[in-house]
């Protein structure tokens, strides 16, 4: 019998000649060796004993209204959300037996807290159905077992992090407790606690079986009218075109048939971009190896709670009376030759690159170095770019939607992203925010660029059980978009952010230039590891949740625009043209806000960072978009354009435009040494434009604010670009213009009050619940997309509002913070900095009436509120109007 201890030791002392980089995939070691059986720790799976396959199990219909292909956690959960929603006439079609891809070797595991809402929001779905309904339904059990989730930290910013899912957790009323190391002992006796600093306890995390959860799933869609058909692999789509050009789903091939279809659903896990491919379909995911060990009994571990070490990159889930040991190492083995034959099959474990495991198991559960090794559990999972799924309809073909790619969570976020999908199905739209699951999410370029892919999901594995930092920013596939201002700008010590595939500028270093280098996968696959590296240095010293080191040079860029004049670099905004006999029709019916205005003017949306322009044609609109939301925005609105049978174009000009954008008090004075034109408030009046000289290069100023200050933006020729940029600074230099970055325009844009989308503003917001009733034309007669639903909610009142806050004390915050009122969770804060002008953290959330009533101004005005940060409260003032500038004078030129 192997033990973990020696296996350890063995693995250690073992010489091996290195692999070449990234070829680790066709290693084989030891496990015939090390244990003595090989196969996943559950009671039952779902594989037929005789490995032979009959044929479908059930005829195949003719039609459908939708074909879910894959029988794993998110096909069973997306086919059951379907019917239960009404959609009876969908099918699953699964090429061997449920479960049979990644799902049936899954851990199963189900934590309920994570860093973000919306995720909170759909694992606590997830476990509703799991553990409740699905039994009340079926009158079966789905193996749900609740033993509880504790988190370790073995230093203060883990704990720290712990201590910020706590907080947001009281909102969503999930019970956490923050323990010492004492009172961890209490509670997990095995446990070494010596080199603890704290832990979160969660008493209803639990365990999913993957076999009793995807059969119940599949009865209970049978029950309501969906049909399950397993042994029948999909072998094509066909897609056909429509007379306005548009590609879409026509029907589903197999080997027993076809079936005709609108809607195809990708829920094929691993095997999803072949899926993909077979409908032109772009699926940017990878296969990596994914490994747990399952250990012999171990006396005192029944009933502990599942267990997740950070810091160790370790989990530890209870199996009974027995452990399984997995977790995420830096050096995983990427699945280049992805097999269709691969089906309730597992690879041998690379004891090499597990072992890292093994220790950090051993040091927090001493008791495993003596225990015996049952089996080894190493299947294939998929991995994305930035460790989030891939879900939502395909930019290339209308009805191909995706449900894949889910990093090793597709069991724990199955229920709420399976309910989502059904929605976004039958609706057109998810009910919660889903932007950051959305496929639209990732830039066109991008999705089919296999180094982007590879070196992307690597790091996002890698850094999986990494500390989630609020300025963090990937260091894998860098500079895959760079504007023109690129070079000139690191020269001035820019330390940039990717957004998008754009590098944009983050804030300015006075140290000198910080480039991005190469990605060096950390080290792996016998890849050498950038040193001196100084961006890498600079974003590790803001791995922090108190006040950044840098949090002063923020202040200069802030307070430098705020009292003279900064200039900073936009040009990352999608720049698009909507032209054709139909621009002004389309125009009026996507965005809220009158567009019926002379040429000159412009006007903002709110499905995005929107400003629709009307240049000096007809039947033309110029949309300079938010870019890290570009390639979202331009699908809606060519999905509107599609749907409505609108006659008109959208053309992309991103690339060949440069966007600064110079604000400030002293911004007339710099400009008008730089453009031919009369930049007077009577000539030039705020929310107006002009196409002029600047510097001898026709550009498009702009009369716009997104800090709060005079100011003017300035779109401009890709060629003519730094002409115009370096034109600007010597104006600029006698005022003490400065180079400013998106630090900066996040702290002086909150500090205003104006909305960024997909923080303050999401597509489960409505302008009046956002404050933004004035973008919305509800006093003409003009019919635009969601107008109904404005005018029933101004009739209504509001159940819930956007509120801005701010608090006396001086320490950060960032998002995610538990709003009370009167000592009752209302709401948490969307997005949190701070206003360097007043001085102040300042934070705006959406808050509820505990009562369910509507949220007046005297319900705001009335309450005491407070803010919980980390497990602290704070005292916090309500303002119904932002604290800076409340009467808009500094945007018009008027400075006292």
């Amino acid at each position: 019998m192997a033990f973990l201890g020696s296996a350890a030791r063995r693995v250690a002392l073992a010489v091996q000649p290195p692999l070449s980089p990234l070829c680790r995939i066709s290693a084989r070691s030891y496990s015939s060796e090390q244990t003595t059986e090989k196969s996943v720790p559950y009671k039952k799976t779902l594989k037929q004993e005789d490995g032979a396959s009959s044929g479908p199990t059930k005829p195949l219909p003719r039609s459908a209204d939708v074909v879910v292909i894959g029988g794993g956690s998110l096909g069973c959960q997306t086919i059951y959300h379907l019917a239960k929603m009404g959609l009876t006439n969908a099918v699953l079609l699964e090429r061997d037996r449920l479960t049979a891809g990644t799902t049936w070797h899954t851990a199963g595991l189900l934590w309920q807290l994570r860093p973000s809402d919306v995720e909170v929001e759909l694992l606590a779905h997830t476990r509703n159905v799991i553990s409740k309904d699905l039994e009340q339904e079926t009158g079966l059990h789905t193996g749900w077992i609740q033993n509880g989730g504790l988190f370790i930290a073995s230093n203060k910013q883990r704990l720290d992090e712990y201590k910020r899912l706590m907080s947001l957790g009281k909102v969503y009323g999930i019970e956490s407790h923050v323990l010492s190391p004492a009172e961890t002992k209490d509670l997990y006796p095995l446990m070494n606690v010596d080199d603890l600093y704290g832990t979160l306890y969660v008493p209803k995390d639990g365990t999913m079986d993957p076999a009793g959860t995807c059969t119940t799933l599949s009865r209970a869609a049978s029950a309501r009218g969906a049909t399950v058909i397993e042994n029948c692999p999909v072998t094509g789509i066909k897609v056909r075109t429509d007379d306005l050009g548009v590609k879409r789903v026509k029907a589903v091939e197999t080997p027993h048939g076809t079936i005709e279809t609108p809607c195809v659903v990708n829920c094929a896990g691993v095997w999803a971009t072949k899926l993909g491919e077979m409908a032109g379909v772009k699926v940017p995911l990878i296969a990596m190896h994914h490994a747990y060990v399952v250990t012999e009994r171990i006396e005192g571990i029944q009933n502990m709670p599942n267990v997740r070490d950070h810091d160790a990159s370790v989990y530890l889930r209870l199996q009974g009376d027995a452990l399984s040991v997995g977790g995420y190492e830096q050096n995983p083995i990427f699945w280049d030759e992805v097999s269709d034959k691969f089906a309730f099959s597992l690879f041998d474990l690379d004891w090499d690159v597990f072992m890292q495991h093994i220790e950090g198991a051993i040091n927090r559960v001493p008791n495993l170095e003596q225990t015996g090794i049952k089996s080894t559990v190493c299947g294939p999972e998929s991995f994305t770019a930035d460790h989030k799924p891939l879900m939502g309809e395909a930019p290339e073909v209308r009805g191909f939607f995706l449900g894949c790619g889910f990093n090793s969570a597709g069991m724990m976020l199955g229920g709420g992203c399976g309910r989502e999908l059904a929605h976004w199905i039958i609706h057109g739209r998810p009910e919660k925010d889903m932007y950051g699951y959305d496929i639209r999410r990732f830039h066109n370029s991008l999705t089919d660029n296999k180094r982007w892919i590879r070196e992307r999901s690597h790091e996002s594995y890698a850094k999986n059980y990494s500390v989630v930092f609020p300025f963090d920013e990937p260091l894998a596939s860098r500079n895959m978009r760079k504007d023109p201002f690129h070079q000139v700008l690191t020269e001035q010590g820019c330390v940039f952010q990717e957004r998008h595939g754009w590098e944009r500028p983050g804030w300015f270093n006075k140290d000198g230039p910080a480039p991005v280098k190469d990605y060096d996968y950390y080290g792996a696959y016998d890849i050498k590891k950038n040193v001196n590296y100084k961006y890498n240095e600079l974003l590790g010293k803001e791995y922090t949740f108190d006040f950044p080191p840098h949090h002063d040079m923020i202040k200069s860029e802030c307070l430098s625009c705020r009292h003279d004049v900064a200039v900073f670099d936009m040009s990352y905004f999608g720049k698009f043209y909507l032209t054709g006999p139909d621009a002004k029709k389309a125009a009026d019916w996507l965005f809220t806000a009158d567009v019926n205005k002379k040429p000159g003017h412009h006007n903002s949306g709110t499905e995005g960072d929107i400003v629709t322009i009307v240049p000096a044609i007809c039947d033309a609109y110029y949309l300079a978009i938010g870019g890290g939301v570009a390639e979202h925005n331009w699908n809606h609105i060519r999905t509107v354009l599609q749907d409505q049978g609108f006659r008109c174009q959208l053309t992309d000009h991103s690339e060949d435009m440069g966007m600064i954008s110079i604000q400030g008090p002293k911004s007339r004075e710099v400009l008008q040494e730089v453009l031919d034109t009369d930049l007077s408030n009577e000539s030039f009046p705020f929310s107006t434009h002009k196409v002029v000289s600047a510097a001898g290069h026709q550009v498009r100023a702009m009369r716009l604010s997104f800090v709060g200050e005079l100011g003017w933006e300035l779109h401009i020729p890709k060629d003519s670009c730094l002409p115009v940029y370096h034109a600007v600074m010597a104006a600029g230099a006698k005022h003490g213009i400065i180079n400013s970055g998106y630090r900066a325009i996040d702290s002086l844009s909150i500090e205003k009050g104006y909305r960024h989308w997909h923080a303050d503003l999401r597509p489960d917001d409505t302008p009046l619940e956002a404050g933004l009733a004035f973008t919305c034309k509800l006093k003409s007669s003009i019919p635009f997309q969601g107008r109904d639903r404005l005018e029933k909610q101004k009739e209504e009142g509001l159940r819930r509002r956007i509120v801005c806050f701010t608090i006396d004390e001086k320490v950060p915050m960032f998002g995610l913070e538990a709003i009370f009122r009167n000592g009752v969770p209302v709401g948490h804060l969307r997005r949190a900095d701070y206003g360097f002008f007043i001085d102040k953290t300042i934070g705006y959330g959406y808050i509820r009436n505990p009562d369910g009533g509507v949220v007046s101004a005297d319900f705001i005005k009335s309450g005491e509120f407070t803010l919980e940060r980390m497990g602290v409260t704070y005292k916090a003032k309500a303002h119904l109007k932002s604290p800076f500038d409340p009467e808009n004078k500094r945007v018009k030129g008027i400075y006292a």
